[in-house]
């Protein structure tokens, strides 16, 4: 069925990449991406694990309404999260070579 050798080769293989996957895993934290709402009004930082690290609000959309400043934050939160998002499936593609395709791991 493999050659000889074969089936412990790809069993390295395997425990290789899922080393590789680990590591980039551990080094999402490091990946920042920022997006904005309200030209600028409001800023969300997000890291590769799609935990937001910053919120910043410009104080000028303090004097506006309330409802309009949710919606900037909302805006800016989703936004820095899509990003976040393909940023850490760039990372983990990077990993793989792309061999994951649409396979997706929970959590990513």
């Amino acid at each position: 069925m493999f050659p000889k050798g074969g089936m412990n080769k790809m069993m390295k293989q395997a425990q290789e990449l899922q080393a590789k996957m680990a590591k980039a895993q551990d080094e999402l934290v490091n990946i920042s991406v920022e997006a904005n709402s309200g030209g600028g009004m409001v800023t969300v930082n997000v890291n590769g694990n799609r935990e937001v690290t910053s919120v910043k609000i410009n104080p000028e959309v303090l004097n506006e309404d309330l409802d309009l400043l949710e919606d900037l934050v909302l805006a800016a939160t989703n936004q820095a999260l899509n990003k976040a998002k393909q940023a850490a499936e760039e990372k983990m593609n990077s990993v793989t070579g792309g061999l994951m395709g649409n396979f997706k791991i929970p959590g990513m």
